[in-house]
């Protein structure tokens, strides 16, 4: 949740203070679990037409009946499992909801409760929603406006029946578009096996062990952020670069909401910067009747660059003929025309 722990350790001291705390068969579920995922991709594994993680789930459940029976150190006990409540089909678990306090709504740790859950779940729909659409062999693009306006309503109801708030996840989707999902019906169909198996199967689902799962959500992230995409943000330049792993790092150091929020300001930043430092490109054309200096502008011309332009033109020689190139800007600020007219 948050780099500093409850306990004063923080996400690194707490990896040093467990390193002998190990539980062996806990650990050999999450070690095959992972090395069956990247063989799963690298062998004739792949050919096979059933979901990779399906198979690390259903696998990881076999583990924990055949280490059952062994000794405290390689059976897989309730710690290190799913947990979820157990009740008698679909009424039962409606009943055990919880009825939410209406008279508390309008508080103002519920108000601020609400407010930044909005806002980390609308920057992780948005991020998502980006993220898939790449990873689309169709190369098609989603309407964020029609995800959102679902999602807010899916929480609102969700509230109201007790249950927790639901953004869209990378893992998710992407495990998703892996498995052969191409339309919004997959999402449907996912939600239609979350509710039942949580219903109907909660006694199987409490026998997956968290370590196969933790398996599944590194060798996906490894993919989604590997060494190939730092590589591309490194080649990007460092306009690109440096927003990039300073938002990676102020959510490690901080949380997902503040490290969001950081990496947004230093984008702006840089932005800012990069108009002012190149908000307009000058090349020099030599023709038979005289040399012509061509002053190519930026796509965004703003009040920021109004001290740059006017030292370009200021500095544009007497005997030459000048063209003002804008042809791919499309927002030129008015104290910029006035500067220009000026000149």
């Amino acid at each position: 949740m948050s780099f500093i722990q409850p306990d004063g350790e923080n996400t690194f001291s707490e990896l040093l203070a467990t390193r002998f705390d190990i539980h062996l068969g806990a650990t050999l579920v999450g070690i095959v679990s992972l090395l069956l995922l990247i063989a799963w991709d690298k062998t004739v594994l792949k050919k096979i037409p059933v979901p990779a993680p399906l198979v690390v789930v259903l696998l990881g459940i076999g583990a924990v009946m055949l280490l059952e029976p062994r000794t405290e150190l390689w059976s897989i006990g309730v710690s290190h499992l799913v947990q979820v409540p157990t009740s008698d089909g679909l009424g039962g678990l409606f009943r055990s909801l919880p009825n939410p306090d209406l008279s508390a709504m309008l508080t103002s740790g519920v108000m601020l409760a609400a407010i930044t859950i909005a806002i980390v779940a609308t920057l992780e729909t948005l991020l998502n929603l980006e993220a898939v659409d790449k990873l689309d062999h169709q190369q098609r693009v989603s309407p964020p406006n029609r995800e959102l306006v679902a999602q807010g309503a899916g929480n609102i109801v969700a509230g109201f029946l007790g249950g927790l708030p639901m953004t869209s996840v990378i893992v998710r989707s992407s495990v998703n578009i892996a498995a052969g999902g191409q339309t919004r019906l997959s999402c449907f169909i996912h939600g239609v096996f979350l509710l039942t198996t949580v219903a109907f199967f909660p006694w199987l689902l409490n026998r997956i062990p968290l370590s196969c799962l933790a398996a599944i959500l590194m060798y996906t992230g490894f993919k989604l952020a590997g060494p190939a995409t730092f590589k591309k943000m490194w080649v990007a330049g460092k306009q690109q670069f440096m927003p990039f792993v300073l938002t990676v790092i102020a959510i490690i150091a901080t949380d997902l909401l503040i490290g969001i929020l950081i990496g947004m300001v230093i984008a702006v930043g840089f932005i800012l910067y990069g108009n002012m430092r190149r908000p307009l490109s000058q090349v020099v054309e030599r023709h038979v009747g005289g040399d012509l200096t061509r002053v190519k502008l930026a796509n965004q011309v703003t009040f920021l660059n109004k001290a740059s332009l006017m030292e370009t033109l200021h500095q544009v020689p007497g005997d030459t003929h000048l063209v003002l190139d804008a042809t791919e800007t499309t927002h030129i600020d008015p104290d910029i025309i006035d500067l220009i007219s000026d000149f």
